[in-house]
């Protein structure tokens, strides 16, 4: 389950559908990846086609998922719990 985000663009995408502050224009593709992460229990399960999944180096451990052109979701675990994710260009 989603229990944090670090991006209020993000936060407002997921709880009112409100994607205009969002950085990219893929929508859908969003809300596809928001919702498999919300309903991972590891997050391991986010390595889908498509999702180019991986780890991140550095402390605390946090993992990515692409989204389009640099954008990436990046986000932290806790227990069962995905947190502070964020939407970013890390490139």
């Amino acid at each position: 389950m989603i229990r944090s985000f670090r991006s209020r663009a993000l936060a407002l995408y997921w709880e009112q559908a409100d994607g205009r502050k969002l950085p990219v224009q893929n929508h859908a593709r969003v809300r596809r990846q928001l919702s498999a992460l919300d309903a991972a229990g590891m997050p391991e399960n986010l390595n889908l086609p498509g999702y180019g999944f991986h780890c991140l180096s550095g402390t605390p451990r946090r993992w990515s998922i692409w989204v389009s052109g640099n954008y990436r979701i990046t986000f932290g675990w806790d227990g069962v719990d995905a947190v502070d994710v964020d939407i970013e260009d890390y490139h």
